[in-house]
């Protein structure tokens, strides 16, 4: 019988890599803002892209509809983001960070950055460059980015 050895099947490796990250990471913006995963990715995906749907807001963050909502709806109860209604098509609503959403994205983005540089300066230059090659080569691959 053939065996898989989860610990060197690269699928199984780039997963558990992600989300330690993700983990490690989400310590920033949940120690700050006591947000959630979907929270910052929605606050993230707003602050660099402005206005979008809940549906552009998914296929960007790569989230579940149900996450999504309920992330926009934490984030309309702080009153980091409002809704518009779409003119043409009333199922559609517009998403934009409201002034305090916006300073909290302003005020994150240094310490994602920072978060960036600190887990890049664990590598080597040449593994610095082979991760984020090797990642950009996987993504095309796959038709991502």
């Amino acid at each position: 019988m053939d065996v898989l050895e989860l610990e060197s099947f690269l699928p199984y490796r780039l997963y558990r890599l992600a989300d330690a990250v993700s983990r490690e990471f989400s310590r920033v913006y949940k120690d700050r803002h006591g947000l959630t995963r979907p929270e910052w990715r929605t606050l993230a995906g707003l602050g660099q892209h402005g206005t979008m749907t809940a549906t552009e807001l998914g296929e960007q963050s790569a989230m579940h509809k149900t996450k999504v909502s309920r992330a926009v709806a934490e984030l309309e109860r702080r009153r980091w983001l409002i809704r518009t209604p779409d003119e043409k098509d009333r199922r559609v609503e517009h998403l934009t960070l409201t002034r305090a959403g916006l300073a909290a994205y302003v005020e994150m983005v240094p310490l994602a950055k920072a978060f960036e540089r600190e887990l890049l300066a664990r590598l080597s230059t040449g593994e610095r460059a082979a991760i984020v090659n090797g990642a950009a080569a996987l993504e095309a691959a796959l038709g991502g980015k």
